[in-house]
């Protein structure tokens, strides 16, 4: 990318600790039910996808720390990984096609398990520092569209009551990130904050100017 996004990259980092603040705070004030630490990695096997804002910076700070063979080697995971995403997305769209009930298909989309490119042979996240939010948020109580969520690992029981957040307004704030870059750079592709990206096609993507539809004129 030769783009300088650094300012919307520092608004995005904005949001992030304040989404960190959250999960810390209901860590704090659940101990026993977060069950979050070092080497788990059951979110790490999640189906998400990332928005425009989220997708760019990840891309730049995995340019920006990853050299050499294990830059090669993630890339090559990363790839067969976005091809089975691909094939995967493919026969669900068949099926809904073929009369089956879309929101069945994306249940079962969502129980999938696919083991995310950037997670290490340690089951380490090689961009821990960097992650995307959905990945810092797993361990607590979640709601979109209002559906709770949890980890499944969570001591957190179903049906009680928690502090819980709200992605849905998370997920705003990402788009608005992300339609203001977008109106920003000047990019003919003015829906493009619409956008979701799995991070294995975040990963072999390369976010130029031409991809991001940005004018020549200026």
């Amino acid at each position: 990318m030769t783009l300088d996004l650094r300012e919307h990259f520092v608004k995005y980092e904005a949001l992030v600790q304040i989404v960190d603040a959250v999960f810390n705070r209901v860590k704090k004030e659940f101990p026993k039910e977060v069950f979050c630490r070092e080497k788990c990695s059951d979110c790490c096997y999640a189906i998400f996808d990332l928005t425009l804002i989220e997708a760019l910076y990840l891309k730049n700070k995995f340019l920006e720390t990853i050299t050499g063979k294990e830059k090669n080697d993630l890339l090559e995971i990363a790839g067969k990984t976005d091809r089975a995403l691909v094939k995967m997305k493919r026969d669900a769209f068949k099926k809904v096609k073929k009369g089956a009930d879309e929101l069945e298909i994306v249940g079962e989309m969502s129980q999938e398990r696919v083991r995310c490119p950037l997670l290490g042979e340690d089951n380490l996240c090689v961009m821990y520092e960097h992650r995307p939010i959905t990945c810092r948020v797993y361990g607590i109580p979640t709601s979109t569209a209002g559906v709770s969520h949890i980890c499944g690992r969570t001591n957190f029981k179903q049906g009680e009551a928690y502090p819980t957040l709200n992605m849905d307004k998370i997920y705003t704030q990402l788009q608005l990130l992300s339609a203001q870059l977008v109106k920003d750079i000047n990019s003919e592709k003015i829906r493009m904050h619409e956008m979701l990206i799995p991070v294995s096609m975040v990963m072999v993507t390369d976010f130029n100017e031409e991809y991001l539809g940005v004018r020549k004129d200026g």
